[in-house]
């Protein structure tokens, strides 16, 4: 199976909340999990958020992102390329999506996965209308 994690998924492997378990498990089952180059930027900015808000203390920050950058390297990240901004371009025309959140539904279906994470139930719908199935966590 060909998983897709937007960065609202994706973070779910690092902080403990709701869907996380489910996360984990579609990852166990997997063969190949992709996510787009802007989770990067994306879980990094979430956590320094949750270390400002003191949710999570600068140790338990300085762990997430080592195991966040041990991960990335095992996983396929799909670069903004030519094709995925047109992909970007059509679900925006179908859809009343945000800019980021279409740039990941267009990298997934670049990627041709076969389920899309998401934990935004709003992206679930334009996600849907670029025909992936999709999963809310």
């Amino acid at each position: 199976m060909k998983l897709f994690l937007d960065s609202s998924a994706l973070v779910k492997r690092y902080i403990n909340e709701p869907g996380t378990d489910r996360v984990n498990e579609l990852c166990s089952l997997a063969g190949d999990v992709a996510v787009c180059i802007l989770c990067v930027a994306e879980v990094i900015s979430a956590s320094n958020r949750l270390l400002r808000e003191r949710t999570i203390t600068r140790p338990q920050y300085r762990r997430i992102k080592k195991e966040f950058f041990s991960d990335i390297g095992e996983t396929t990240v799909i670069d903004l390329t030519n094709a995925v901004l047109n992909h970007s371009i059509r679900c925006m025309e179908k859809s009343p999506v945000r800019s980021l959140d279409a740039l990941h539904i267009a990298a997934a279906v670049e990627y041709g996965c076969d389920i899309f994470v998401t934990g935004d139930r709003r992206q679930k719908d334009a996600a849907a209308s670029m025909k992936l199935t999709v999963e809310v966590v």
